[in-house]
């Protein structure tokens, strides 16, 4: 009673000492620290619990007793009544159960908003605009002709990527579409197979209508991916009886328009070289109705933006969309012209999405559905990133060649350097030292260009050498490595170019070698890297100065052309 009570010390701020008092409710370790979170209960006597009484046996007894005590005092009808109640708990819970079941396990008919939720959250699809229909979970529930879907399965399409099952249901209901998708995605199908039904509802090229151009037209920046789309689309629109035709600069013009001589349905074209082609009145666009833009951004980064205006104000007015609600209706969109006739459909398609491809959209495209496959810009998760800093030029060489000697790395392999010189002189050393290397850069003529490309996916080859030519839309299969000799100059040409391995679901690696210059993307780059889940950011990244913020970019007056 009349002991004095301890007083705790209070500790002072300024005082230097560590104090080892704390209190249990202080312990901030529980969740996670698993001797807090299960903690040990003594053990001892009998059966194995305290004092030999067994609670799960004690509780179960006690339940006994209650129920029998009941079951003495409750009628038939009341049992009965209990009985019944129980039954439709039970298939309250059964029903909520079929309910709950995943999207995979239910056929279409009975597929909820909520399954569509979730089946847009597994493929990371994302959608914006009004009257969206529903994305398509496998070929089999695609409303497509009978003859396409043959041809789909021939080709050897099992299963549709993430931007084909959004982008395909947009595009057979005459939408205008903006698709931000990752490299190596199956882009070429998402828009080619919308593309082979509209073409095939409408009349077929005949000597009297061949002459006024073809019904569908696809632009891209670059001559390699424009015939990698031509190979692309020619193999469905062939099985259709369709013709496509590619015009690109590096061929002679007599040649590409003899080869449209008997019409096409479907051109792929760059911009410069088709815009020759309509000054020149070779070619009208007076029967257009499907447009495509691939690449969007890289047309516009290459300064083909008034060559694109140019191409799209060539087009035919009088069925033009128009730019109210039923443009997002395609019922409305059907009601309002003839059966025989469509009104045009511009597609885009862009990795990024800068302030002059949204001027290009603005201006061209009705209303679109706008349809985003995980982030913009963003690299695919199959891509293994590793950066390694190397200053010296000797040791870029010898770490080269200590890759390219090991037996890790499968051909096909391409490396890129910045340069065209830097590319021919790489190249002609790895041959000195016996390996099969080829080059790509925008000093080869277009023949130049193919040849190379042909070698390394026929395996003459085993090594490609390129610049930034042949970072967008190049589609090489199983490229197991690619290595960034020089890391590019910005993060979209990089995320393009190891866009080149990781394609079509499979894994890959890239490896980059980063070096004093190349402080400017350095801040991208590792936002990058922390993004992907299989990728790891080097402490010198990590740590390194211009990692820490987004600062200034400089950028050179005097640039070599790639």
């Amino acid at each position: 009673m009349g002991a004095e009570r301890k007083k705790r010390k209070i500790r002072r701020m300024n005082e230097k000492k560590f104090v080892f008092d704390w209190d249990t409710q202080e312990d901030t370790s529980q969740d996670i620290n698993p001797l807090y979170a299960k903690r040990h209960a003594n053990q001892m006597l009998g059966r194995g619990h305290l004092a030999g009484i067994d609670l799960k046996e004690q509780k179960k007894q006690r339940a006994m007793f209650y129920e029998g005590l009941l079951n003495e005092r409750r009628t038939a009808v009341e049992v009965d009544r209990a009985n019944e109640l129980i039954d439709l708990e039970k298939a309250k819970d059964r029903k909520v159960a079929w309910d709950d079941r995943h999207w995979s396990d239910k056929p279409l008919t009975e597929m909820k908003e909520r399954d569509w939720r979730i089946f847009k959250e597994d493929f990371s699809i994302s959608t914006k605009g009004g009257n969206i229909p529903n994305p398509l979970r496998s070929w089999a529930e695609a409303p497509l002709p009978t003859k396409l879907r043959e041809v789909i399965a021939s080709i050897g399409y099992k299963e549709p990527t993430p931007i084909q099952r959004q982008a395909i249901p947009i595009g057979l209901q005459n939408r205008d579409i903006i698709g931000i998708a990752e490299t190596g995605s199956g882009k070429t199908a998402s828009f080619v197979i919308p593309m082979l039904v509209f073409i095939a509802d409408l009349p077929k090229l005949t000597e009297e209508n061949q002459n006024q151009g073809p019904y569908a037209l696809i632009l891209a920046p670059t001559r390699e991916l424009a015939q990698q789309i031509e190979q692309e689309t020619a193999k469905f629109a062939t099985g259709m009886g369709f013709k496509c035709v590619s015009i690109v600069g590096g061929h002679a013009v007599e040649e590409q328009a003899f080869n449209l001589r008997d019409g096409a349905e479907i051109i792929i074209a760059t911009p410069g070289r088709l815009k020759d082609f309509l000054e020149q009145r070779i070619l009208v666009l007076g029967q257009c109705t499907y447009v495509v833009m691939d690449e969007a951004d890289r047309m516009i980064d290459m300064g083909f933006e008034t060559d694109v205006n140019f191409i799209l104000d060539a087009l035919p007015v009088s069925n033009v969309k128009p730019d109210t609600d039923e443009a997002e209706d395609p019922d409305a969109l059907r009601a309002a012209l003839n059966q025989s006739e469509k009104f045009r459909q511009t597609v885009m398609f862009s990795a990024t999405m800068p302030s002059a491809v949204e001027r290009l959209a603005k201006r061209y495209l009705r209303r679109p559905a706008v349809v985003t496959i995980g982030t913009a810009g963003q690299v695919v998760d199959t891509i293994e990133q590793r950066i390694e800093f190397i200053s010296d030029e000797n040791r870029k060489k010898s770490r080269l060649l200590e890759i390219l000697e090991g037996s890790k790395y499968e051909p096909p392999i391409i490396v890129f350097v910045n340069q065209k010189k830097g590319c021919d002189v790489l190249s002609k050393a790895l041959e000195k030292l016996g390996f099969k290397a080829t080059t790509l850069h925008g000093g080869k003529s277009q023949e130049q260009r193919e040849a190379a490309l042909a070698a390394l996916k026929t395996g003459t080859k085993d090594i490609l050498v390129a610049t930034d030519v042949a970072g967008r839309g190049i589609d090489v299969k199983n490229v197991s490595l690619v290595l960034n000799y020089d890391m590019a100059k910005n993060i979209e040409d990089y995320t393009h170019r190891i866009g080149r391995t990781g394609r079509a679901g499979k894994t890959g690696v890239a490896i980059t070698f980063l070096g004093k210059g190349d402080e400017d993307v350095m801040y991208d780059l590792k936002q990058m890297l922390m993004k992907s889940p299989i990728s790891v950011v080097p402490p010198e990244l990590a740590r390194h100065e211009a990692a820490q913020g987004k600062g200034a970019t400089f950028k050179n007056k005097r640039k070599e052309k790639p």
